[in-house]
Order: C-alpha cells, then structure tokens, then sequence
C-alpha cells in the first residue's frame, strides 16, 4: 500500500468538488481527487440536464396539444418514445462528456481511484492500495437514492431517477412515488408522453412550496391534469411478470391494488456521510450535521470542510459550485478560515406552470412583520396571449423598511421571473425600487409589477413606502 501527501485530498469529482479543486490551484496548493465511480457531475449525468432533455420533449408534444386553442389542427400526433429517450441520452452524454473530458485532462498522478474512508483525524485510506496524508480534507461524495421500506423485496425491480433516462420506449402505465421536485417533473413530462401516470405522496404538498396559497393554487391546477393519491401509504409492493401490483390506504384507510408497469421512486436524497468511518476522524454524522458551518463549510474547528450534496444544505448546483469555492478556500487558509456571505436561495421546479422560491421561503417569515403582495395569472394579458394563464405570484416585503425578502411562485415561466426577484432581493431593493425598473408591454413581468404594486399599497398603510406608479397598461 502506497502512501500520499498533499495540501488538500477532496473526496468527489462533481460540481462541488471540481470548485474545491479551483480554489486549491489558485491558492498555489497540491491536491489529490479521489473517486469511487465514474467521472462527470450528478447534474450532466443523472440530475438537471437529462430531466430538461426529457421536459423539453414533453412540451414540445403538449404544444402539439394545446394547438387547437389557437385554431390550428394537428393531425396523427405520434411519439416514438425509442427517439425521446435516444435524444435524451445523446445530448445528456455530450454535457457529461465535456465535464469527464476536463477531469481528465488533468494528470493521473493527482486522481486516484476507489472509495475512500477516514483512518484518522487527516488521514484517508483509498481501498487497499493507498493512504493519503492531507493538510485538509473537502468531503464532496454528493447523495445516494433513498428507496423506502416497501419496495425493499424489489428494489431491483423500480426505477430511480437515473433509471428513467435509460429507457427504451415509454412504458403504458406508470406510478410515481413521491411529489418532490423530481417526481413532479419526471411525472408530468412522462404523462404528456402518453404515460398514464399516476402519483403517491403520504402528504397533500407539491414541490417545495411553503406558501399555503400558493400551494393550494398549484394543487388546484395540477389535479386537473395529473391523478394524485395524496395522503397515501404503499402497503405492498409485488413483481408480477414484467410489471409491478402495487397496494395501497388511502387517507380513509380504504384499501387498493393496482398493477403498473413502471414504478418511479422520488421520496428524496439521502447523505453519502455515514459511509466514510467519520469515527476514524472522532466525527459521527450528527456532530457533522450539527457543527457544519454554510459559510465556511467547516466542520467545527477541524481541517474538514463538506461541498455540496453531501452537506444536504441546499442540493442545487449552484449552491454547489459556491459550496466548493468556499470550502477549497479555507481548505488552503486553515485555520484561518473567513466566512463567506452566500448568495440569495433561489430554487426552480421545471413543471408546467414553474415552481420557484426566491429569498425568505413563506414559512421562514416572521409574524407580524411583513407583508405579502399577489398576482394571479389565471386573467394575466401576456399569460393569456400565450394560452398559458394559470398560476401565481406572491411576493414578501419588510414592513419596517419596505425591502423586498422573498417570494414563493406557481407561474408561467417563472424561472425568468424568479430571477429577476432573486437579483432585487440580494440587492436589497425597496418595493419603491422595484417598481420604478422599467417593464416592457406585454410581458409575463408585468405581472411581477403588479405583485409589487399590491403590496407596496399595503406596505403604505404601517411602513414608510411612499406610493409610486409610473406606468399602466392593459392585461397588466
């Protein structure tokens, strides 16, 4: 067995890890990349981009659909479900490829391969053929499915989110446990395939909305087009042939059987931590949880800093990127360690309407102190133009000082909306500010003006916003 030292070893080869490794470079550092399995973030392989190659497809058949709202007939719609998935496989490779390419690109000397785990405070010990020495340690091994007790006897048998991109042909029939963010988006994209889809949640929420009014008008919307089974527990979970009987209670106990040929698990994500033997470095995973720093990305006091996933922070790529700076920064200052101010949270689910939270979630506001401005898209002038008029916009402001916290939206294209929330919020923009930017006419924006103008007038009412209208125009 072979020994190492280095500046830094990072654990990990996706986003966080490869950030890490920046840093490190920067600073002047040795380091050495460790990985169990193949090259290429969990975004370009298995996460964001091969869900948007799958999402794309399916709104490119719903337009198909929808057309007639604009008086035109599409005859023989047919989907070849073999070119979907080969499309989606394709390009999904190509974005992997140029991160596996850059990987390794660098020298082999520095990458080393197998699975890691803690033999000491610094100390790493790589299968059985090396021991690495490091100044600091950077834990980016990212997060591992998580398959829930009942479909413990075929857990071969479901598919997993990563599963799904490598299908053949669409399945006739499918059940999609859980409606998280991945279920919703895998879900309703297979649905608009031609998948008869339908989900199981064991509570009434969709997404990772907060904000009950938006929650209930997602609701509200989404049971028109997708069969939900809220408030559900699985039972029993059988092969049958080649396809899956699934049972069921539903929220008042009643009993039901129902064969799927495809069974797609998204309860979640579950930490890769426990399998590193953080005892080995007098660590266990509650002080880890307890004692990491998101500004710093240290644990407590110790040469051990923890990127992305693996922290189960906020499991976005961004937010990995940033993790991974952060932590190959201090990883090369310890101790000196600084704290870094971290950029606003946005999150975005890729539905139809788009989910999205920016700043201060709805049940992270404090009572009292604060106040909410709305829009509804349902009668919106460029969301009706669009033949897309459904969902909203909810937008929190401080009373005090009338600057903008956050908002939680269930809008059409509310990724370009929550963006430009987003930038407002970490700016710390008045309402006043926001509402004199320009806006063009007609725009999906101008209802985010309108949200803003609702509760600037309230604001007016206890805090010191003075009213300002500097534009109007109709469908707005």
């Amino acid at each position: 067995m072979k020994t190492l030292d280095t500046d830094v070893a990072i654990i990990g080869s996706g986003t966080a890890a490869l950030n890490a490794l920046r840093e490190v470079e920067n600073a002047g550092g040795s380091w050495l990349l460790i990985e169990s399995g193949p090259y290429g973030t969990m975004c370009a392989r298995t996460g964001c981009m091969p869900s948007k190659l799958l999402i794309a497809a399916a709104e490119a058949s719903h337009t198909i659909d929808q057309a007639t709202a604009f008086g035109i007939q599409v005859k023989d719609k047919i989907i070849n479900g073999a070119s979907v998935f080969e499309r989606v496989r394709a390009e999904r490779d190509r974005f992997a490829g140029f991160v596996v390419k850059s990987t390794e690109a660098r020298p082999d000397k520095f990458r080393i391969h197998g699975h890691a785990k803690f033999v000491g405070p610094t100390s790493l010990q790589v299968d059985d053929h090396t021991i690495i020495n490091a100044q600091s340690i950077v834990i980016a091994t990212g997060s591992s499915h998580f398959i829930p007790p009942p479909f413990d006897m075929i857990k071969d048998d479901v598919l997993i989110n990563d599963d799904v991109f490598e299908l053949q042909e669409l399945p006739r029939t499918l059940a999609v446990i859980g409606t998280g963010i991945i279920g919703l988006e895998l879900g309703q994209s297979l649905h608009r395939l031609g998948v008869k889809t339908t989900f199981f949640a064991r509570s009434d929420r969709l997404g990772a909305l907060t904000d009950p009014v938006v929650q209930k008008n997602a609701q509200e919307i989404l049971i028109k087009e997708l069969n939900f089974n809220f408030n559900s527990s699985i039972t029993h979970a059988e092969k049958k042939s080649s396809s899956i009987n699934l049972k069921w209670k539903d929220v008042q106990g009643g009993e039901h059987e129902q064969i799927f040929e495809k069974i797609v698990i998204a309860t979640g994500r579950k930490s890769t931590l426990p399998h590193l033997d953080l005892e080995a470095a007098g660590l266990n995973y509650e002080k880890v949880i307890r004692e990491w720093n998101p500004q710093t990305t240290q644990i407590g006091d110790l040469p051990i800093f923890i990127a992305g996933d693996a922290a189960g922070h906020r499991q976005i790529l961004h937010e990995a990127s940033d993790d991974g700076r952060i932590a190959g920064k201090n990883a090369m200052r310890f101790p000196d360690t600084i704290a870094q101010v971290r950029r606003i949270p946005l999150a975005i689910t890729f539905t139809d309407p788009q989910m999205a939270l920016v700043g201060k979630r709805y049940d992270e506001l404090e009572p009292g102190k604060f106040e909410i401005g709305e829009i509804s898209y349902g009668d919106q002038g460029r969301a009706r133009v669009m033949n897309q008029h459904r969902g909203m916009v909810r937008i929190y402001a401080e009373r005090q000082n009338c600057t903008l916290v956050g908002a939680e939206l269930f809008a059409p294209r509310a990724e370009n909306l929550a963006h430009l929330l987003a930038w407002a919020v970490q700016q710390k923009m008045t309402v006043q500010q926001a509402v004199e930017m320009p806006v063009y006419h007609p725009v999906l924006e101008e209802g985010v003006r309108t949200a803003l103008r609702d509760v600037m007038s309230k604001l007016k009412l206890t805090g010191n916003c003075r009213s300002v209208d500097l534009a109007e125009a109709p469908g707005t």
